[in-house]
């Protein structure tokens, strides 16, 4: 049939299952939300900037699976959009960001709100283009949505001009390709040396990355750990892709890990690396990144192999399909002093807190037990977000959204967004500080607006709490510009923006208000007041060995 380039755009987003997008309309684009309006079959939230619609997008595939959607206009519409872009290029979320350009005629002319995104974004998309011709739009569109879901997936950005929105051209309905895991780089040779590595180890431990959440292979990880009696440590990624309340788990790796994680692996003679790109918040010092082990690495994408950690062996491809064929060749370990030496140290050094005042760590607690763990949790980035990391007690996997490897400050509020709309179902908690709820909280008055009920609770130091940090323990605590000496009320905000607004100022408190939250279902801010001089231990030194891990107790 005979569509114009808005109504083929539309369809071909009902053809990928599409039910809801995040968007900010303007002039290029008018022709597709016109075409919107005659489908109420998609839910379009109108965010209150196109960064919240980018960061929602990024939610929503997180918490569902599936592919998120953020539509922006041309120029200063389709920049706003590149932070949620690379905040889902770095943590291999799946996303199309459908943006508008000028009219061809009026490309490279410095035409009003003329920018060339695709450019731009081509750093941090798997792929980016711009449709100038009508008749290869519908097979645009349909590629893109599998590239950004294929393998390793992440992002992708789509430019239409103008007048291709208009112009009419011949549509077919097509149903959309099933995507399988990739296995195709799994060899016999691979797996055989793998099995031998872990066979013949008389210490093996697990690092578990967010790869491991994307391929949906928890439950295979937990087999593989229990059957050679591995202790396992995940990244901020990996975070509830292994259960917490599991004997075997020892908390984070890494710059904010836990001691028994940092040092363990340094005990270990063989460490089985699943679905972790080595980041440097991970790893610490490269050169000196347990020197003492052997190194197994499987991941789906054969550029993380040898990037930043030279490994002894590695498996390519989905994490769930090559842990199905080792399991089966792998043999049962029987000795279980490795794993009680582990778990000693793990009594050795808990993860402890001040238990006296109102704090973070508290907060996170609380959360977990109110929620018992069933909550999709959401943060912001910095000392909170490590807090999460460190205390709430995740019970489900890929229940934890945060960004782990852009670090984007002002995330979590349209992250949480953007899951709710996906998992109406659940409790969605959004944790943020101060200094990151001041720049996305506009997103709050979106979630009013249409009645989507997140719970935002900012972790309120009155400071830029981690720089903070840095500050005090690195740089003879001058504090140049990390305290907000200003009289905002977080509660009257919200309340203005018309949610419920709590204040927090006791550790009694926090429970019977984050209760009420959950029953009011609707959009609540709660403003917790901590001290602005707690700390997030334990700690490595930024460019120091995991070895090299400390804690309050260590500066005394």
């Amino acid at each position: 049939m005979q569509l114009n380039g808005s109504e083929i755009i539309i369809e071909c987003l009902k053809e990928q299952g599409v039910d809801t997008v995040f968007g900010y309309p303007g002039g290029t684009i008018l022709n597709i939300y016109d075409e919107l309006y005659k489908h109420p079959e998609i839910r379009h939230i109108l965010t209150a900037h196109e960064q919240g619609a980018s960061h929602a997008a990024d939610g929503y595939a997180r918490a569902t699976g599936k592919v998120g959607v953020c539509l922006a206009t041309s120029g200063p519409g389709a920049t706003n959009l590149v932070t949620g872009i690379a905040t889902a290029y770095m943590d291999s979320v799946p996303v199309v960001a459908l943006t508008t350009n000028v009219g061809t005629p009026l490309l490279g002319r410095d035409s009003f709100q003329e920018i060339d995104i695709a450019g731009v974004t081509m750093p941090i998309t798997k792929h980016s283009i711009i449709v100038k011709n009508i008749d290869c739009l519908a097979d645009t569109l349909r590629r893109m949505f599998k590239i950004a879901k294929s393998g390793r997936p992440g992002p992708v950005l789509v430019d239409v001009t103008k007048d291709v929105t208009a112009a009419i051209y011949e549509y077919t309905y097509k149903k959309p390709e099933e995507i399988f895991p990739e296995t195709h780089r799994i060899t016999k040779k691979d797996l055989n040396r793998a099995v031998a590595m872990i066979n013949q180890s008389k210490k093996p431990f697990l690092f578990v990355g967010g790869g491991t959440v994307i391929s949906g292979a928890s439950e295979e990880v937990c087999e593989l750990a229990h059957k050679i009696q591995a202790p396992v440590c995940t990244s901020l990624m990996g975070k509830s892709a292994f259960p917490v309340d599991d004997k075997l788990y020892m908390g984070m790796l890494g710059m904010h890990g836990t001691k028994t994680s940092n040092l363990g692996i340094n005990a270990c003679d063989l460490l089985i690396v699943l679905g972790a790109r080595f980041s440097d918040r991970d790893v610490g010092k490269p050169k000196s990144f347990v020197k003492q082990a052997k190194i197994l690495q499987i991941d789906v994408d054969p550029v993380e192999i040898n990037k930043n950690v030279m490994v002894s062996s590695s498996v390519i491809g989905d994490i769930k399909e090559v842990l199905k064929r080792l399991l089966p060749m792998v043999t049962e370990k029987k000795d279980r002093k490795w794993i009680s030496d582990i778990i000693k140290m793990k009594e050795e050094y808990p993860l402890v807190y001040n238990q006296e005042e109102l704090s973070g760590p508290f907060v996170m607690e609380e959360i977990s037990r109110v929620t018992k763990g069933q909550a999709i949790m959401c943060t912001d980035v910095g000392q909170h977000q490590m807090w999460a990391a460190q205390y709430y007690k995740h019970m489900i996997p890929g229940t934890f959204l945060t960004s782990g490897g852009l670090g984007t400050m002002g995330y979590g509020l349209g992250a949480a967004m953007g899951a709710k709309c996906g998992r109406p179902e659940k409790t969605v908690i959004n944790v943020a500080g101060d200094g990151c709820f001041r720049m996305n909280m506009n997103e709050i008055s979106t979630l009013v607006r249409n009645n989507i009920p997140v719970i935002e609770i900012v972790i309120n130091n009155h400071v830029l709490g981690m720089v903070r940090q840095w500050q005090t323990l690195f740089y003879g605590k001058r504090y140049s510009h990390t305290t907000f000496e200003d009289q905002i009320d977080f509660v009257k905000i919200a309340e203005a923006m018309g949610a419920t607004g709590l204040r927090v100022m006791r550790k009694e408190d926090f429970g019977p208000s984050l209760e009420k939250a959950i029953a009011l279902n609707a959009p609540v801010v709660i403003d917790c007041q901590i001290n602005c001089d707690d700390k997030v231990f334990p700690m490595v030194p930024a460019g120091m060995s995991n070895q090299e891990v400390f804690d309050e107790s260590d500066l005394v």
